[in-house]
């Protein structure tokens, strides 16, 4: 069984767990603090960040989009009809492009503040003497609504966000909303398409072990784990 190094409200790091059971693969996850800084953790990606996976031969293969393509390469191209990566090159660049805008531009406008400010500073510092920062959160909840709407066309005009089938795009957006949902920053009375959407993949048996996620001091929404909203 391979191993994932991390955290629950990270959203790259969901995004792996969400791939890999798309193929129906287990992973063993060690829950990582990067901020900690551990010494053998760094031995195994000098950087400090997650997600780090440890491959076959403990070959550590860091970053979502690096661990993406490795999935790509040794599950996918062998199951083509589910595989997450289209075969057609127009297509590969929808989907990445998408992977990028949730798991880069929707991360650095929105998820990473918002969890840093009510979950992670609690944990960073133990004495509690940092207060969350209203103007980094109030900006964030700004930016939810313009990246919902947008998430919210995808979902009206496509059978999936990126095309007729499901691919890493799906598994991308799925796992930052995912991350904004567990926090109750997204009201999805007003995007009933991205609700819809969002819907199917919470049903999937990839989403399964999100939903039972939890972060100690920080309960979930109330309709976090529920199907049906």
């Amino acid at each position: 069984m391979l191993t994932l190094f991390h955290h629950p409200l990270y959203a790259s790091c969901r995004f792996v767990r969400l791939i890999f059971g798309e193929y129906g693969e287990e992973l063993a996850l060690i829950e990582e603090r990067p901020w900690a800084r551990r010494k053998e953790f760094l031995a195994l990606n000098p950087a400090g960040s997650i997600p780090v996976l440890l491959a076959e031969g403990d070959h550590a293969i860091v970053g979502a989009t690096a661990i993406a393509e490795y999935v790509d390469e040794t599950r996918g191209a062998f199951q083509r009809k589910r595989r997450l990566m289209a075969e057609d090159s127009l297509a590969r660049a929808e989907i990445r492009r998408l992977v990028d805008w949730y798991l880069i531009k929707v991360e650095d406008e929105v998820t990473k503040h918002l969890v840093r400010e009510r979950a992670l500073k609690p944990l960073m510092d133990a004495e509690g003497g940092r207060a969350p920062d209203s103007a980094a959160i109030r900006a964030a909840r700004a930016n939810v609504r313009q990246h919902m709407k947008y998430t919210n066309w995808l979902a009206a005009t496509r059978d999936w966000l990126a095309g007729p089938q499901l691919s890493y795009a799906d598994a991308a957006a799925a796992a930052v909303l995912s991350v904004l949902d567990y926090l109750g920053e997204i009201d999805w009375r007003e995007y009933e398409a991205a609700r819809d959407w969002y819907s199917r993949m919470k049903s999937r048996p990839s989403f399964r072990p999100l939903l039972s996620d939890r972060v100690r001091g920080l309960s979930p929404a109330s309709h976090y784990a529920d199907l049906d909203f």
